[in-house]
C-alpha cells in the first residue's frame, strides 16, 4: 500500500512524500493514523536539528502522540481487531537489561521510542498515513473520545508520571512553572488529584487562559507583572509541591523561592546545565525529584481520557492536514497563539 509521510531532512526541511508499508506480521497491527500531536522534541528536531547532543543524522519520520483506527491485524493477534479505535504507545523498553528486571522500564537501556534521533539509525515516528505497529502498543479508546484527543495520551502520561512521583496532591498548594502542554496537563493532573490550589506561571497569556480552562486557580504573566509572585516568597515560602515545566532558570528558582520548607519540586522540563539555588534547597530542605517519561501511565492516561475525567480538548489549539505540517510546525512554535498543534491524517 502507497502511503504519505512527513519526513524531515535536516533543520526547517520538511517534505511530504510517499512510501509503502506491507500487511502486518504476526503480532503487528495496521493502524492508519487519525491524529498526531506536535511535541517539544519534534520541534526541537525540525527548528535546530536536534537537541543537546541528539542530532537528526538521516532523513526521520517525526511524531510519536499519535491515535489511529487500526485497519488490519496480523496472526495471533486476538485483543484487537479492525475498526477498533487506538492509541498508540510510543515506548517501547526492551524487556529485558537490568532496568527492564527492576521494573524501571522507563530507564531501559536499549529503549526504542517512536520519532527519536538518539539511536543510528533513527527510529521512525507516526507522521504518516499507515504504521505497523505492535499489538500490545495499542490501547483501544472510548467511541466518544475524538481521535485529536485520544492523541493527547502520550503527553498526559508523561503528567501523570510527574505526578506519581510527587506523592499524594490531595489538599495540597500547587505551583505550575510554565504552561506548555505538559504544564496544562500538569495542571489537570493535580486538579483530577484534589489540589486546593493551582497557581501558574507563564509569559505569554494565551497559553495561560489555557491552562485556567485546564484546572488553574490562579494564572500569572510573570513578563507583565514580575512582582506579582513577591507574596509566595514571603515566610520562606507557601507552596507545598511544584511542577517546572520550562527549565528556565528564572522559573526553577522562582518554584525553589516559592516552595514552603520541605517542599517537593518535580522537574518536568529538560534543559543543559542551569544554575540552581542550592542555598534555598539546603536550607529550606527541598526535595528535588527527576521525572522521566512513563510505563504503566500510558494506560492510565488512556483511562483518564476515556472515562473523561481528564478533558485535554482545550489545549488543543490548532489542527493541520498532513500536507499543511510546515505550517503546522511553525504554528507550534509560535507560543503567543498555541499549545498543542497536531496534525490530522
Amino acid at each position: 500500500m502507497q502511503i504519505r509521510i512527513c519526513r524531515l531532512y535536516g533543520k526547517r526541511d520538511i517534505r511530504i512524500e510517499t512510501d509503502e508499508v506491507g500487511d502486518p506480521q504476526p503480532g503487528e497491527v495496521l493502524v492508519q493514523m487519525g491524529a498526531g500531536g506536535i511535541c517539544g522534541s519534534d520541534l526541537h528536531y525540525y527548528q535546530d536539528g536536534g537537541f543537546g547532543p541528539i542530532r537528526v543524522r538521516e532523513p526521520i519520520i517525526l511524531g510519536h502522540e499519535i491515535a489511529g483506527t487500526i485497519v488490519a491485524v496480523g496472526a495471533a493477534v486476538t485483543s484487537l481487531r479492525a475498526g477498533d479505535r487506538v492509541a498508540v504507545n510510543p515506548s517501547r523498553p526492551c524487556g529485558h537489561c537490568r532496568y527492564c528486571r527492576d521494573g524501571k522500564f522507563q530507564h531501559c537501556l536499549e529503549m526504542r521510542f517512536l520519532g527519536s534521533a538518539m539511536r543510528f539509525p533513527h527510529e521512525q515516528g507516526g507522521f504518516r498515513g499507515h504504521m505497523l505497529v505492535a499489538a500490545p502498543q495499542c490501547l483501544p479508546i472510548a467511541d466518544e473520545v475524538p481521535i485529536g484527543e485520544a492523541a493527547c495520551s502520550e503527553p498526559l502520561a508523561v503528567c501523570v508520571h510527574a505526578a506519581n512521583r510527587a506523592g499524594d496532591i490531595r489538599g495540597r498548594k500547587v505551583l505550575v512553572t510554565g504552561a506548555g502542554p505538559i504544564g496544562a496537563l500538569c495542571v489537570a493532573v493535580a486538579a483530577h488529584r484534589g489540589a486546593s490550589e493551582i497557581v501558574v506561571t507563564d509569559l505569554q497569556d494565551a497559553t495561560l487562559a489555557i491552562a485556567e480552562k485546564m484546572g488553574a486557580t490562579r494564572t500569572i504573566n510573570v513578563a507583565k507583572d514580575a512582582n506579582a509572585m513577591d507574596e509566595y516568597f514571603k515566610d520562606k515560602g507557601y507552596f507545598d509541591l511544584a511542577f517546572e515545566c520550562s527549565a528556565a532558570p528564572s522559573a526553577i528558582h522562582t518554584a525553589i523561592s516559592a516552595l514552603s520548607p520541605l517542599g517537593r519540586l518535580v522537574q518536568v522540563g529538560v534543559a543543559g546545565e542551569v544554575p540552581v539555588p542550592l542555598n534555598l534547597i539546603v536550607s529550606k530542605e527541598i526535595e528535588l525529584l527527576g521525572t522521566h517519561r512513563f510505563h504503566s501511565e500510558f494506560a492510565q492516561a488512556v483511562d483518564l481520557i476515556n472515562s473523561r475525567s481528564i478533558d485535554v480538548s482545550p489545549m488543543i489549539t490548532a489542527t493541520y492536514a498532513l500536507e499543511d505540517a510546515l505550517a503546522a510546525f511553525e504554528a507550534a512554535g509560535d507560543r503567543t497563539r498555541s499549545v498543542k498543534v497536531q496534525l490530522a491524517f
